[in-house]
């Protein structure tokens, strides 16, 4: 069961943090239990999304992302290029998603997977964690201020200064000072843009 890494290839900028993966890859399959949770953290949200392409329905998308999980766990000390894993994490979820649709609906070609969308899905995969990692460097101040700009759906101006004691005019210039920050932080080093994913603009004020 699974698909062999080495046979993956996924084009474009996708891929960027392989070492990263690849660490996190060799770790894991040696046992060590906060790599496996840092894979889940990394990697659950391009899971998620795949699955939710196919239209299932919550059991089954449920289901897929379990097997999914539990395929990695057996191929993990098996992968060739462990680097290559957000691409076969991304491959094997859309494989099981076509299983578990031909199964229910018959054969939905419409559905397959092309190299572009994969390479989208791990590239947002990649460029979350590097904004969570960014996000855990900043310093308390900005911490939970970011973790409420960023939160979906934001939090409005007023309630962050009731929650934070923070007054509504200096929000502002504290979210520029941390936003500085993360554009500064090691954890961005070598993703050329994060766009949508970096909080822009002045959520409700």
């Amino acid at each position: 069961m699974g698909l062999k890494a080495s046979r993956i290839r996924v084009p474009g900028p996708a891929g960027h943090d392989e070492p990263a993966a690849a660490a996190l890859c060799t770790r894991a399959a040696a046992g060590d239990q906060g790599a496996w949770d840092e894979i889940v953290e990394r990697y659950a949200p391009m899971v998620w999304s795949i699955c939710t392409r196919f239209r299932l329905s919550d059991r089954d998308l449920e289901d897929v992302a379990q097997n999914v999980w539990l395929l990695l766990t057996e191929q993990l000390g098996k992968l060739s290029e462990p680097a290559a894993l957000p691409a076969w994490l991304a491959v094997t979820t859309r494989r099981e998603c076509l299983r578990v649709v031909t199964s229910a609906r018959g054969p939905q070609p419409d559905e397959a997977a092309d190299d572009t969308v994969i390479g989208e899905e791990i590239m947002m995969a990649e460029r979350n964690a590097a904004l969570r990692a960014a996000l855990a460097e900043l310093p308390p101040p900005c911490q939970p201020l970011m973790g409420m700009l960023v939160s979906d759906p934001p939090y409005s101006y007023a309630a962050i200064s009731t929650a934070l004691g923070i007054p509504v005019e200096c929000i502002g210039p504290r979210r520029a000072r941390c936003l500085e920050r993360i554009r500064e932080s090691s954890a961005l080093l070598g993703l050329a843009d994060i766009g949508g994913n970096r909080p822009e603009g002045d959520p409700g004020a």
